[in-house]
């Protein structure tokens, strides 16, 4: 595992993607195993497939080939953290550096707190759910529920009953693009 400091997780980016999914901090099961997305109960890879967002069932061991498949992954903290720690070290600007030189359709954030901070960096109300209003470097932007396990169990999402509903909204977005 990467001391302090050090980055976790390799920026998975390339130019022209489809979206780029940016999750809040990587957290220890996916330090410890060197993807995104590894922790137990973490349904993202779950949900890229359910809502089409990519062709066939992928696993975090398959991270570096998701742009492949028109999309990619990045954190707003880069560096080991625990994702419930407070005053964690968001590098917003880092993010849309990031973005504006890669070019995605959309910046899909994975939890409401990554989306606040990108939204509060650009001076803006905490967002709710799905598609913004806004745009981050040039980029539309879309908030999802979180898919860590520690969010299960709510009544709802923003009205919603599940979480897979917003991931099935952007998937179809993402193939309008």
């Amino acid at each position: 595992m990467p001391a302090a400091g050090v980055p976790v997780l390799p920026d998975h980016l390339a130019p022209g993607l489809r979206a780029v999914f940016c999750g809040t901090a990587p957290g220890l099961a996916s330090a410890a195993r060197g993807h995104y997305y590894a922790g137990p109960g973490n349904r993202f890879w779950e949900y890229l497939a359910a809502a089409r967002i990519v062709p066939a069932p992928l696993t975090a061991e398959d991270d570096a080939r998701v742009v492949s498949f028109g999309i990619g992954l990045t954190d707003l903290v880069k560096t080991m953290a625990q994702s419930h720690d407070r005053g964690l070290p968001y590098d917003v600007p880092a993010l849309a550096a990031k973005v504006d030189a890669h070019r995605p359709v959309w910046i899909a954030f994975t939890s409401k707190e990554a989306g606040t901070q990108a939204a509060r960096w650009l001076g803006l109300p905490r967002p709710g759910l799905g598609a913004q209003d806004w745009d981050l470097a040039g980029s539309r932007v879309f908030v999802l529920p979180s898919p860590s396990g520690r969010n299960q169990g709510r009544a709802s999402y923003d009205g919603r009953p599940t979480r897979l509903s917003w991931w099935e909204e952007l998937g179809e977005r993402l193939r309008e693009t």
